[in-house]
């Protein structure tokens, strides 16, 4: 796994928009994130990833990186609606806070557990990995209900939103529980259209 998953959040975004940006490693293995260098100038929590902008701008946060690509390099991209439009938004915003309490927890965990951990040399905790599935599986119920109804999660149009399940979904649908897409054909349908977009296939291959 050459850059981790919320890297991957950005360089989708990027691709999307069609944005050049360049991946400057951390070396995660050697604390790099953890010195006092990187805490002070870089991200006070000591994580990745951050996004240095051509003008020094410094922003960290998947999500945030995301947002403020969108919105100062492509202005008016669907991906992002503006929030002069107030229902476009309010819907996105919605979609965005269920992707981000609803699914990012639980998909995140499961994949600490089955992935992370394993390659950190530590045990798999049984107890979270069944708890984090059992949510996951609650949860999609609520998302089959909402994609029955429209094409994405904030409606007919691919957003950031949909984009953000992404580096996850992959580890959840295609690699560590697809049975959730088994009895869910709206969700199925969902996950094969994102995932599915050259943005983020390009990302795969990194």
């Amino acid at each position: 796994m050459p850059y981790s998953t919320c890297t991957k959040r950005v360089w989708t975004t990027a691709k999307e928009i069609g944005v050049d940006v360049t991946i400057v490693p951390v070396d995660l293995s050697k604390g790099e994130h953890k010195q006092e260098e990187y805490l002070a100038t870089k991200q006070p929590f000591g994580i990745i990833p951050v996004l240095e902008d051509e003008d020094g701008t410094l922003i960290y946060e998947s999500r945030a990186i995301s947002r403020y690509l969108v919105a100062k390099y492509a202005k008016g991209s669907p991906l992002l609606p503006d929030p002069s439009d107030h229902k476009a938004y309010g819907l996105f915003e919605q979609a965005a806070s269920v992707e981000y309490s609803a699914f990012d927890p639980s998909a995140s965990g499961l994949t600490a557990e089955l992935v992370f951990a394993k390659m950190k040399g530590l045990d798999t905790n049984d107890v979270l990995v069944k708890k984090y599935t059992e949510t996951l599986t609650a949860k999609m119920d609520g998302y089959e209900r909402i994609l029955a109804k429209q094409k994405y999660l904030a409606g007919n149009t691919f957003t950031l939103a949909d984009l953000f399940h992404l580096p996850y979904g992959d580890y959840v649908f295609e690699k560590l529980a697809p049975q959730l897409l088994d009895s869910r054909p709206h969700l199925k349908s969902w996950w094969s259209d994102i995932s599915s977009r050259a943005s983020w296939q390009a990302a795969l291959k990194l």
